[in-house]
């Protein structure tokens, strides 16, 4: 007995067979921004001051690592904070004026001799915790970015990309990176040719090549590695001239007599 032929399905049948696939892609991640709610949290349990604390300038290859600390005034919290990576420029600035006027802050400064000495860890922790010790008030609570503790008197609470879920940690990371900007701006002039006012000290392809062209300056770390090579290189660069120099001094040979004479 022959089967029944197969019918098509109709367009109706297809729009909704579409609709469902649709339905089924990923839908889009909402926008993450920095919220209030784990200092409200704290102040809600009487626990305050609450602080956020963020470094910036861990990754370049000249000029200090710059922490910040901020303690925001719940009733004054300035409008657009977020994550300072996420800002541009202009916003950044206009924002870093708002925040110095309505929150306690105060910011630190780990040195390049400091980078050299103990490691970029070990420096941004050191200036994360000064930081918060140089506010006005002292903090009951502090929030910091990353997933490290620092040792800064008080509770202390790591919090994994900080800058983007804790405004207050959103709110230092700005301060923290306009500051260092301003100072790479200020370095540049003193060092004109490195064009640290652009690109403030990370090794995009034009620090690089100026670095070969005119040699590190005193801004630059040490340790890291196309500084190091530069170093190396000027090092062997000396080795080879002094050598050379060397090898043009007539070599004169003594009797073990007149030797002994000059003894």
């Amino acid at each position: 007995m022959a089967g029944k032929p197969k019918q098509k399905p109709s367009v109706k049948a297809k729009a909704k067979s579409k609709g469902l696939a649709k339905a089924r892609l990923p839908l889009a991640e909402p926008v993450l921004r920095p919220s209030f709610r784990r200092e409200r949290r704290a102040l809600n349990a009487g626990i305050f001051p609450v602080a956020g604390c963020d470094e910036a300038g861990r990754g370049p290859l000249a000029g200090p690592v710059v922490a910040a600390a901020v303690v925001l005034d719940p009733a004054r919290i300035p409008r657009g904070l977020n994550d300072s990576k996420k800002l541009d420029a202009p916003a950044r600035e206009a924002l870093y004026e708002k925040i110095v006027a309505t929150a306690q802050v105060a910011v630190a400064f780990g040195s390049t001799e400091r980078i050299d000495r103990d490691n970029i860890l070990r420096a941004s922790l050191w200036a994360l915790a000064r930081a918060v010790k140089a506010l006005p008030v002292r903090p009951k609570l502090v929030f910091v970015d990353g997933n490290m503790k620092i040792d800064c008197g008080c509770d202390c609470e790591a919090v994994i990309s900080g800058d983007a879920l804790v405004l207050s940690v959103a709110a230092a990371s700005i301060v923290a990176k306009v500051t260092r900007d301003r100072l790479m701006a200020r370095i540049a002039l003193a060092y004109p040719g490195y064009g640290f006012e652009r690109h403030m000290g990370y090794g995009v392809p034009e620090h690089c090549a100026a670095l070969k062209r005119l040699g590190p300056t005193p801004h630059h770390r040490r340790f890291f590695a196309p500084v190091a090579a530069q170093f190396a290189a000027k090092n062997a660069a000396m080795n080879a001239k002094m050598q050379a120099e060397l090898g043009a001094i007539p070599q004169v040979a003594l009797s073990d007599h007149a030797l002994a004479e000059l003894l």
